[in-house]
């Protein structure tokens, strides 16, 4: 089931990015877009990943960012899971307006999981930096 953030999700959320990321370099949640905009999906009442949609107010762009998946949820259909979390994502992006998604990939994993759904592939190597000011 793909739906939106409720209150509990980022406290578990920055419990993956702990995990996967290292202790404390979560995304606070003052950062993250509203409720509304930040995605989880789930099978079987067991969340397994979230996205984070920020949208540009004057043109119509969306950012997919902060992907993070349960590291707990060890079952192979996990990369099909992330793979319908982007997918819904999308669904929404365009429910909203946007003509074109952009994002960073750190990995290959995500840059195989976005190519197979359809998107361009800069050559050039990205880093995604960023910093609380």
């Amino acid at each position: 089931m793909f739906r939106s953030f409720n209150d509990k999700d980022h406290a578990l959320v920055f419990k993956w990015w702990d995990w996967w990321w290292g202790e404390n370099k979560g995304i606070e949640r003052e950062i993250l877009p509203h409720n509304d905009y930040c995605y989880i999906i789930e099978k079987n009442n067991t969340p397994v990943a979230s996205g984070f949609l920020y949208m540009d107010k004057n043109a119509p762009i969306g950012y997919l960012t902060f992907v993070v998946s349960n590291p707990e949820y060890k079952k192979k259909d996990r990369r099909f899971i992330i793979e319908q979390l982007i997918m819904n994502t999308e669904k929404e992006a365009k429910l909203r307006g946007v003509k074109f998604m952009f994002t960073v990939c750190e990995g290959t994993h995500m840059q195989d999981i976005h190519n197979k759904l359809g998107w361009t592939i800069s050559k050039a190597p990205s880093y995604e930096t960023f910093k609380y000011i």
